[in-house]
């Protein structure tokens, strides 16, 4: 049980039960809690945990250049520079950090995007997107590691006022009706009406999304620590977003009266977040910058409109031999590092992004179960098709065994012509039959298959040719890789023999 919370009462849990029957017929806010769901499976992941995060985060092109920017930056120098690829940057940062950098974009996305019935939620949701952008330019001035989770710890502040609001309107206004007639606050009045206070339905609603208990103790409120006094990493989070949810619910209005109000509170809470009050003003000055960008309806923002998500359907070849080139330079840092697993993550990451490929599939071979089955992927839907990619290594005339014994790199350009049929083995065809064109790249040692990368694009995709560039970048990677792979085995060779 997270501090400061209680057992609701009958009555809260009357309301609690009255809540996931809201959430149940409208759907969660809006999309977050499937957001949610991704991002906290990629965290929670075991064996593949990396490669999950990796994916996830690949999925959102957005997502994508925060990533890289942040592991990029001065906070992470000691790990060296020039991050190109998000499975890179999930060494680097961790799948923590990662995880509620995703988090908290998403929930912007999601705040942001929506469009409630009532004027009140959505204020209560740009509220919380503004407390998110303060906390970002605090922990950011603080050059605090815990920034991603304490932005989204104060987004989440006020997770309670957002549900009441947008998915039980009516009770939020007898509230405030009530509230009004005996001059209390709506936070006053609500542990009498609903049986629990408003901070614990946040809560209760935070553990019915599953998310983890360090996300709910640092949604809590929490008073200045006393001048001297020890303050925890936790205590120091929750301060944050306690501080940084208070800022915006003054910030939102734009007016003297809320400027006042905020300096106040960054005088209150210096001490205990280890920022000096210009600083803290400096950075609440910035995030009122960035959040006139990102809010619509606020006195604060400027009208305007949002900014197009526009993604280009190709890449200038140009660009792409980029990717590629960055790409292997993230292989060679991490070549004596690395797990195989994970140079074949980088790999599979920089053909997927440097080709523009629709799909990406990394299979392996088991030699026990006389077996390629497909192991990672990139690409929309190919994931719930992973278990149906598998194939015998026993020889069959087709283009992948054809591939996988010659050790060359194979480019189908068609592999819609009706001449080219027979040489498709029966999976492709159940699984990957929407592909115009396709790359296989053989990963062998000492003359063996070990397994191989496969890259398609689908209709929607002009004409694909790869230049010999391309062709030589594709066969420096699989060098790489099998580079890695072999020195894992002299090393495990190694240590069988002495005995360890």
């Amino acid at each position: 049980m997270n501090a400061g919370f209680k057992a609701p009462t009958p009555l809260g849990e009357k309301t609690l039960a009255e809540l996931w029957d809201c959430t149940r017929r409208q759907g969660d806010m809006p999309g977050f809690a499937k957001a949610i769901t991704a991002i906290l499976g990629a965290m929670r992941g075991e064996d593949e945990q990396e490669f999950d995060m990796a994916r996830t985060v690949l999925s959102d092109p957005v997502l994508t250049q925060k990533v890289l920017r942040l592991a990029n930056s001065g906070m992470y120098s000691a790990f060296g520079q020039h991050v190109n690829t998000v499975s890179k940057a999930v060494l680097v940062l961790g799948t923590e950090a990662i995880g509620h950098l995703a988090l908290g974009l998403k929930l912007i996305e999601e705040l942001s995007a929506s469009s409630p019935d009532t004027g009140i939620a959505h204020i209560e949701m740009e509220k919380a997107v503004l407390a998110g952008i303060v906390a970002q330019q605090i922990a950011t001035s603080a050059e605090s590691r815990h920034a991603e989770e304490a932005v989204v710890c104060s987004m989440l502040h006020t997770l309670g006022r957002m549900m009441l609001t947008f998915y039980m309107p009516e009770r939020w206004h007898d509230l405030q009706q009530r509230g009004d007639a005996e001059n209390l606050t709506v936070d006053d009045i609500a542990p009498e009406v609903l049986g629990l206070s408003l901070e614990d339905i946040g809560h209760a609603a935070a553990r019915h999304w599953g998310l983890p208990q360090s996300l709910i103790s640092g949604m809590r409120k929490v008073e200045p620590a006393e001048a001297g006094q020890d303050v925890s990493p936790a205590d120091w989070i929750a301060g944050l977003s306690t501080m940084s949810a208070l800022c915006a619910d003054s910030l939102w209005h734009d007016d003297a009266a809320g400027a006042a109000v905020v300096q106040q509170l960054t005088e209150r809470y210096s001490g205990m977040l280890g920022v000096q009050p210009d600083h803290l003003m400096a950075a609440i000055e910035q995030a009122k910058i960035v959040a006139a960008e990102d809010l619509t309806i606020a006195p604060l923002s400027r009208p305007a409109e949002r900014r197009a998500k526009v993604l280009a359907s190709t890449r200038q070849r140009a660009e792409g031999n980029k990717i590629l080139l960055s790409g292997l330079a993230d292989m060679r840092d991490v070549l004596d590092t690395a797990t195989p697993g994970q140079m074949v993550s980088i790999a599979l990451e920089t053909v997927y992004q440097g080709l523009d490929f629709s799909r990406a599939v990394a299979f392996v071979r088991n030699r026990k179960d006389g077996q390629y089955a497909a192991k990672i992927c990139f690409g929309e839907g190919v994931k719930e098709r992973l278990a149906e990619m598998t194939f015998s290594d026993n020889y069959e005339p087709n283009v992948f065994h054809a591939a996988l014994n010659s050790d060359r790199v194979i480019f189908i350009e068609n592999a819609k012509d009706a001449k080219f049929g027979a040489k498709l083995p029966q999976w492709w065809k159940d699984t990957m039959s929407d592909a115009r064109s396709f790359v296989i790249l053989p990963l062998s040692s000492n003359g063996q298959p070990a397994g191989f990368l496969y890259g398609d694009w689908d209709e929607t995709f002009p004409p694909i040719q790869l230049s010999q560039t391309e062709f030589a970048l594709l066969n420096d990677m699989r060098a790489l890789v099998m580079k890695n792979v072999e020195r894992r085995h002299k090393l495990e060779a190694v240590i069988v023999n002495r005995g360890v």
